[in-house]
């Protein structure tokens, strides 16, 4: 049974990576400070799967603090990187806080890899790195844009470093995946989004719809789009995390073309916010309280995913529509009121 390091697994992907690790024979520990995870979610992790993980609460930007997982656990096989911070508009508020967290882990992440010899590693990525792209849908291969905020430079930086890191390091492989819009929860309403002020839009709903948001704002209605709203590439919470059980089992195997290969996550269909909020409607049989109002700077227009590649090489192929991706977040959401409410 291979052990795995996942960083940032208090959160919302890596928390529902670690399940599907764990469902498909992997050993699981988890590294989260809790600056931005939840010490719940591993306790709600380790009750959906039955077992304990083990979670070291360190901060990896601290190189000799993240040393101590690795002496701790020789045996590590593959490690999967989703710890960073994640919000825009902080990032363009606070760029030196983001490029030291981001960057730094990173670079403590990988050091520890090569002087431990872990040569299996997933980072986690994001569609960001195309900024608005000149050709839909978008392929691996298209050229990557000026950054809009210092949390997509972030990751343009750290695909780099991977990249850059292989070539150095031959039989080391890194999987670069890069998310297009994460949304859902597990189907047992045991996990999923915890962020009590998000700035998705698909938590922002689900949180007008049950009430803890008097309304919500759709921006912009006049763009070239279908019914005049932006358009994005919604995916589901555990597609994305299967996916990285998927890059690993591959990495570990040695069944990848190269070193270093990026791939999109993404359904391939492009959804506009109008749409989502009517698949809402339809499946909570609630009319969500929301307004029309001017666009929003640095909003990319449209973007959806080819993801040709991750369906082939990976043998990857997503499994949720957005009915069902809008019920169990709409699930999710009702099961935390019910929760709290006790």
């Amino acid at each position: 049974m291979s052990k795995i390091l996942v960083t940032g697994g208090c959160g919302y992907i890596g928390s529902h990576t670690i399940v599907d690790l764990v469902d498909h024979g992997f050993e699981v520990i988890s590294a989260d400070n809790l600056s931005r995870g939840f010490g719940e979610m591993n306790d709600k992790v380790s009750k959906l799967l039955g077992k304990s993980i083990h979670n070291y609460a360190v901060d990896l930007s601290d190189a000799a603090a993240t040393r101590t997982i690795f002496e701790a656990n020789p045996d590590i096989e593959g490690i999967i990187h989703f710890a960073a911070y994640k919000s825009v508009p902080e990032s363009v508020d606070a760029p030196l806080m983001y490029y030291k967290n981001n960057i730094g882990s990173l670079i403590n992440i990988l050091e520890c890899a090569k002087e431990f010899g872990v040569k299996n590693v997933v980072f986690s990525s994001s569609c960001s790195v195309y900024g608005n792209a000149d050709t839909l849908p978008v392929t691996e291969t298209a050229p990557l844009k000026e950054a809009e905020s210092p949390y997509a430079a972030t990751k343009q930086m750290g695909e780099q470093i991977c990249a850059d890191f292989v070539k150095g390091n031959p039989g080391f492989k890194i999987v670069l995946l890069r998310y297009f819009n994460p949304v859902g929860a597990h189907e047992s309403t045991l996990i999923g989004e915890m962020n009590q002020r998000p700035e998705n839009l698909v938590p922002i709903v689900t949180q007008t719809a049950i009430g803890i948001r008097s309304g919500m704002t759709v921006f912009g209605d006049d763009y070239d789009t279908r019914d005049g709203s932006c358009v994005r590439d919604y995916i589901h919470v555990m597609d994305i995390a299967h996916a990285h059980t998927l890059a690993l089992q591959k990495s570990i195997e040695n069944a990848l073309p190269s070193g270093c290969e990026v791939f999109n996550l993404g359904t391939g269909e492009g959804v506009t916010v109008l749409e989502l909020i009517k698949a809402f409607e339809s499946v909570s049989g609630l009319k969500l309280n929301y307004n029309i109002g001017p666009r929003r700077a640095g909003d990319v227009i449209k973007v959806y995913a080819d993801n040709t590649k991750a369906k082939t090489l990976l043998g990857w192929q997503p499994g949720y529509d957005i009915t069902t991706m809008m019920q169990t977040a709409w699930n999710w959401q009702q099961a935390l009121a019910k929760e709290t409410a006790q």
